[in-house]
């Protein structure tokens, strides 16, 4: 499923858990444990972003945890979507 103009934030994106491998996508000293989707929507929201609630999807790497997905309106590339969500999150404590 390709979206114009839009990215897809996936939990996993976050989740100190996780290996690069696994899915995440952050530094390790940005990740937080376990995040969940309700958590991506109030970074998205403070960060005054469009976006879009999936509940529960899976992310394909991890198809037996359906945790959700958060798309978001691509204002910026998405490594810096990504990272700006992170830094909301580590301050915030996920």
């Amino acid at each position: 499923m390709r979206l114009r103009g839009w990215v897809v934030l996936w939990p996993v994106y976050f989740d100190a858990g996780r290996s690069r491998g696994e899915g995440r996508r952050v530094p390790r000293r940005l990740a937080v444990p376990s995040p969940s989707v309700e958590a991506l929507v109030r970074a998205v929201e403070a960060l005054g972003l469009r976006y879009r609630v999936v509940r529960g999807a899976a992310h394909p790497r991890i198809p037996w945890r359906k945790t959700g997905m958060v798309i978001v309106e691509r204002v910026k590339p998405k490594g810096e979507i990504v990272r700006d969500v992170a830094r909301f999150l580590k301050s915030r404590g996920g």
